[in-house]
């Protein structure tokens, strides 16, 4: 990650649910399944938390492969969240990793342990402080 600030802004109007979230420059959508009144025409808030998580994962073992000029041709990452009535101070996600390549025992070691050098995890592994303020 970079020194600059991430920054995102997030807009609902009077949609049923479906987001506009910004970031960047790029712009999804977000939104609720339709059997919970949303129109499912975006990821769900979970989602996109696990697909952070899977993307900065993914992104960090690519760089450092390349790097180290690991044989390694493909990365698939299964990420799985606890249900919401389940989440308390020890909410688990569950990461699954599967390389695909020409790759010792000892270069997928190393790649296990750089999987959790990405940001995301990082962030996600220690206490989080959100300021919340209203603006006028």
């Amino acid at each position: 990650m970079s020194n600059t600030q991430i920054t995102a802004v997030t807009e609902l109007d009077r949609s049923h649910y479906k987001t506009k979230v910004y970031s960047g420059g790029h712009f999804i959508y977000s939104d609720e399944p339709e059997a919970l009144g949303g129109t499912d025409e975006g990821m769900p808030p979970a989602g996109l938390l696990l697909a952070s998580l899977g993307s900065c994962t993914a992104i960090t073992i690519r760089m450092y492969a390349d790097r180290k000029q690991y044989q390694l041709d493909a990365i698939k990452i299964d990420l799985a969240i606890c249900s919401e009535d389940q989440m308390d101070k020890s909410t688990t996600i569950t990461r699954t990793i599967e390389f695909t390549g020409q790759l010792s025992d000892e270069e997928k070691a190393r790649l296990m342990q750089i999987a959790d050098k990405c940001p995301i995890h990082k962030i996600l592994s220690n206490p989080i402080k959100i300021e919340t303020s209203a603006k006028n």
